[in-house]
């Protein structure tokens, strides 16, 4: 069960955003990053950044991959599900559980 699945089986109404179509500004991405309470690291899809055919060693920097994640959206680890200041990478999906209890 993904996590929408999971969050319509529990009734929590929600937003779907598609950031790959509407990807988010820097001030939103600083917010997401601090309710995940992760680095800039943490949010890289690991296949999806290989795709690229780029070193992460040349974005060393906190600032450097926030800028990789606003210019490649599609990098970005999904989905990422947010209630009020708590975020979570629901991989695996279950992890959705965790901001709702």
């Amino acid at each position: 069960m993904g996590a929408l699945e999971i969050l319509r089986a529990r009734n929590v109404e929600f937003d779907v955003i598609e950031y790959i179509e509407n990807p988010p500004g820097e001030d939103t991405l600083r917010r997401l990053l601090q309710r995940l309470g992760c680095e800039p690291t943490e949010l890289l899809h690991p296949g999806a950044f290989g795709k690229l055919g780029r070193n992460l060693e040349d974005y060393n920097t906190a600032d450097a991959r926030v800028g990789l994640l606003r210019e490649h959206p599609e990098v970005m680890n999904r989905p990422v599900c947010v209630r009020g200041e708590r975020a979570v990478i629901a991989r695996p999906s279950e992890k959705v559980n965790d901001i709702l209890d």
